[in-house]
């Protein structure tokens, strides 16, 4: 039994890889390489790949910077793809609920069910708001979202940002039942945490010390309780996995080795997250730590060049496992990794680690996604 109350209370989890929709995909951090950009050939490639290897989920990064809208690009990939989710990263307020929830539709039974969401809050291209602006909006678009999949008939809302008024919620209803799809969040600001307990599935943490993270998740877990909820956990973070601990930590080396401070400290900046809660904490950790090692094997070398999860699990396969192992201990049930490049580490992990861990889709578990379901668009009379 885990320690925390928890949704998902067998010890197993979910494994999600990453596609590098938002220029994020390096041989050497910090230098861009024109054969790994952002285009829909290369981003469909990790994800064609995290696929065959049996990654459960893959997530699909939003951002104003030259690559894939992650909504568009989902849509593009699910008839590809096999048998991974795919989790995607939409920021709220960039699109009007109900055709929001619409696409988010479409999407859903192009995929048969294989469709996550991550809900952003961070500012919008080209506004900056306050915190409680954007997280007073998302929880209305969420619970909008959540009102046109869950309600049948008419649907009216009247908030603070939205008023809404339809005569019924066919065009929104997803392939996913009970609820439909997961919600997956990350935000330490008490009002991204309040948001999360209140609405969302799954909470999503970046790497720090396990201590902190425990403590994140006792708060999280009486957040939740507080709304009458259980909630499950999820880690963010970077893999560096070779066959012995030296050989993973001299890739740790390489990877920063023609990293120069100013680029990186650019590449940072032009993320919409760069100056959140999450993103100075990481930067604290990382100020404070020895030879980039925050704890033993989690080595925050990234985030010199990357806003948002900004460290690594670095070491052999069986200090990776024991490390991932210690977390699922914690009561964490969704890992989203991702390394550099990031087909070559989607290979390495999945060759080294991945067939060790007791894997399952949360969708699937949570009885989100089922065989055969009625729909508007699937066998549901139409009107």
């Amino acid at each position: 039994m885990p320690p925390l109350p928890i949704r998902t209370v067998d010890r197993k989890c979910e494994v999600a890889w990453f596609s590098a929709l938002c220029s994020d995909d390096y041989e050497f951090l910090g230098v861009p390489d024109g054969s790994l950009r952002s285009n829909y050939e290369h981003c469909g490639d990790i994800v064609r790949k995290a696929d065959s290897l049996g990654y459960q989920n893959i997530l699909l990064p939003s951002g104003w910077i030259a690559g894939q809208d992650a909504l568009a690009f989902s849509a593009a990939m699910a008839p590809q793809t096999k048998q991974i989710n795919q989790l995607v990263a939409l920021r709220m307020g960039e699109v009007w609920p109900p055709m929001l929830a619409r696409a988010l539709a479409t999407v859903d039974h192009i995929a048969k069910g294989r469709l996550c969401i991550n809900i952003i809050s961070s500012d919008m291209p080209g506004i900056k708001e306050s915190n409680e602006v954007r997280y007073a909006r998302a929880s209305e678009i969420i619970q909008i979202l959540q009102g046109l999949w869950r309600t049948d008939g008419p649907f009216e809302w009247k908030g603070e940002f939205y008023q809404i008024s339809l005569p019924n919620t066919e065009p929104a209803k997803p392939y996913q039942q009970n609820g439909g799809p997961l919600l997956y969040f990350g935000g330490i600001s008490p009002a991204a945490q309040d948001l999360c307990a209140k609405h969302c599935d799954v909470f999503l943490m970046w790497p720090e010390t396990e201590d902190r993270i425990a403590e994140t998740m006792r708060v999280m877990s009486e957040k939740a309780a507080a709304y009458d909820r259980k909630i499950d956990f999820g880690f963010r973070g970077h893999i560096i996995v070779r066959e012995t601990e030296a050989e993973a930590r001299a890739a740790a080396d390489r990877l920063i080795s023609k990293l120069d401070a100013e680029k990186g400290a650019a590449i940072k900046a032009r993320s919409q997250d760069s100056q959140s809660f999450g993103v100075q904490r990481q930067d604290e950790l990382r100020e404070q730590a020895k030879d980039l090692y925050i704890e033993p094997h989690l080595w925050s070398g990234v985030g010199l060049a990357r806003s948002g999860c900004g460290s690594a699990i670095v070491g052999d396969p069986d200090q990776v496992l024991a490390k991932l192992n210690r977390y699922m201990d914690m009561g964490i049930r969704a890992f989203v990794l991702s390394g550099y490049p990031h087909l070559d580490e989607c290979d390495l992990f999945a060759k080294h680690v991945l067939p060790k861990l007791p894997t399952v889709r949360l969708n699937e578990l949570q009885g989100r996604r089922v065989p055969d379901p009625v729909t508007p668009l699937t066998t549901a009379p139409r009107s």
